[in-house]
């Protein structure tokens, strides 16, 4: 039985930088990773075909990954800052509570609490 296999030829110009790109990468790649130039060739075409259709089909797709990508590093970004700052600032909070003696409402330094006729603007009636 004769293996299903399709043969083709490539041929890079170097004086075109995309080609020459595309060539150097195959030239370094790593042969562990990737086990022959079919294989990284099929998995590049692959990868920029599907992407190709899925932008034709939608083309807002991008920019949704634009965003999601830049979404994400926010969260990761706030996440990092939680991590360092919040035991510190946690840690403060509890010291200053088993400082404080426990006051009662009488007592605490706050302004009374203006009487709600106060707050209301009457001139709109027009006096």
């Amino acid at each position: 039985m004769a293996a299903n296999i399709r043969n083709t030829n490539l041929r890079f110009n170097l004086e075109k930088d995309l080609q020459r790109k595309a060539w150097e990468y195959l030239q370094t790649m790593d042969k562990q990773e990737f086990r022959s130039y079919s294989q990284v060739i099929a998995l590049a075409l692959v990868e920029y075909f599907d992407h190709y259709y899925r932008t034709q089909e939608d083309p807002y797709m991008e920019t949704r990954e634009r965003e999601e990508r830049f979404v994400d590093q926010i969260i990761k970004a706030v996440e990092k800052s939680l991590e360092q700052y919040l035991p510190l600032f946690l840690s403060g909070l509890t010291a200053g509570m088993v400082q404080r003696e426990p006051q009662n409402k009488a007592s605490l330094p706050f302004p009374k609490e203006p009487e709600p006729e106060a707050e209301v603007d009457w001139d709109f009636l027009g006096e």
